[in-house]
């Protein structure tokens, strides 16, 4: 099936989904975004410290309260984009386009830098499944460049947080070049990707069927990566399931839902643009303190 091809099936799929085109009672309020602005949080003195630039967007789903510093910036969103892939995957499997036990071919020619997955299977083939979760749970770059084109292109996934909602987000390149700063390309704002965090994992009428974010979810729960990011600033007895993206010189980012013992979940989308890529350590420690930060500010630590 040619690329083109494909791309119109996708974007079909997703229509007949209700995702694109589909009008709301108050269009302009956009089903993703809460009702209540952000409450002003401010993270200046970790700034000041550690020095670069901090987006971070904390949404407490149980009281409603999101706290938001640096809520509107853009920042290049590197792999955290790979679990809204995997979003888009299942919704083209839901549409009847895609199956997850379709198995595709991986070249050397696919080869990019981080392959833990796909590189072993040169000569081969794997499954979309293996290939979303190993885009998910480790962050393989050729298995997402070869979902995004079995998705349809740059295009598709454009289309798909427009489909969220999102009016911002860009599509731009693969991997690894998106994640290389150029102006606008390759970026999200901290309170669009909790916003579509919440739409695809907290909300009822999520478009993903209870079973895809199911799998979805474990995946981002599963995953190795980020120890020392969202995850090391959690209370004791909460869990997180998440997404990383590291851009080798300086940005460090974590996503994801942070569930305690008991009540509801709270959002947390970070994004730091650290201003050099070393000490890693110290650049994922910023997070997690931002995190700490925000859990006491929302009286859940």
């Amino acid at each position: 099936m040619s690329l083109r091809t494909d791309r119109r099936s996708v974007l079909t799929g997703l229509g007949a989904l209700g995702l694109i085109g589909c009008s709301r009672a108050e269009p302009e309020a956009p089903a993703q975004q809460p009702a209540s602005g952000p409450e002003a949080f401010d993270l200046s003195v970790l700034e000041r410290e550690n020095g670069g630039r901090l987006g971070f967007v904390a949404h407490d789903i149980g009281s409603g309260r999101r706290l938001a510093w640096r809520g509107d910036e853009r920042f290049v969103y590197c792999s955290t984009f790979k679990m809204y892939l995997a979003a888009a995957t299942f919704l083209r499997v839901q549409a009847g386009e895609e199956r997850l036990d379709r198995m595709i071919p991986v070249t050397a020619a696919d080869m990019v830098n981080n392959a833990p997955v796909t590189e072993p299977a040169i000569g081969g083939t794997l499954s979309v499944e293996a290939l979303m979760k190993g885009t998910v749970e480790v962050s393989d770059n050729p298995a997402a460049n070869l979902l995004l084109k079995a998705l349809g292109g740059l295009d598709v996934m454009q289309a798909f947080y427009r489909s969220l909602g999102d009016d911002s987000t860009t599509a731009n390149r693969f991997e690894p070049t998106m994640n290389r700063l150029d102006g606008d390309k390759d970026t999200i704002t901290p309170l669009h990707s909790a916003a579509n965090l919440k739409r695809l994992l907290v909300d009822a009428d999520t478009p993903l069927s209870a079973g895809h974010k199911a799998m979805l979810l474990r995946w981002m729960t599963d995953t190795p990566t980020g120890q020392a990011r969202i995850k090391a600033g959690l209370p004791t007895g909460w869990t997180v399931a998440h997404k990383t993206g590291t851009g080798g010189y300086g940005p460090t980012n974590d996503i994801g839902v942070l569930y305690p013992p008991t009540g509801a979940p709270v959002i947390v989308a970070a994004y730091y643009h650290a201003s050099t890529a070393e000490p890693v350590a110290r650049n994922e420690a910023v997070i997690a303190a931002a995190t700490r930060q925000a859990l006491a500010a929302l009286g859940r630590a």
